[in-house]
């Protein structure tokens, strides 16, 4: 195998590795210990993408049919990469009230209105 062969292949590879860990993050953070676990290795997926689709690149090669579409897709994943070090879990990101919340907070509020 040659070396754009190679590098297509590690690419699409790393590339498909990385949206299975993304689509199943909730499943597979269920624990402390498995998110930080799973958050390195998609790190590594991500950095790895990114490496050889730099390189696939560099070599003349292409991905869908396009040269330029690889550079992009590296810096797409180096995004992802970093982003997927981030400990989220448990806070409140989208400063936006939570319905389960809002709806547990008025039945408490209309228990304590029918009790008084």
């Amino acid at each position: 195998m040659d070396l754009i062969g190679l590098l297509e292949t590690l690419s699409t590879t790393t590339c498909i590795g990385a949206f299975i860990i993304w689509v199943s993050i909730g499943t597979l953070s269920r624990t402390e210990n498995s998110e930080r676990v799973t958050q390195q290795i998609m790190t590594i997926i991500c950095f790895t993408a990114a490496a050889s689709l730099f390189g696939l690149h560099y070599v003349g090669g292409s991905i869908f049919g396009s040269t330029n579409m690889a550079r992009v897709l590296a810096v797409i994943c180096i995004a992802i990469g970093i982003s997927a070090t981030m400990n989220i879990k448990g806070e409140e990101i989208q400063g936006e009230p939570n319905p389960h919340q809002l709806m547990k907070e008025r039945k408490e509020r209309d228990e304590l209105e029918s009790n008084d």
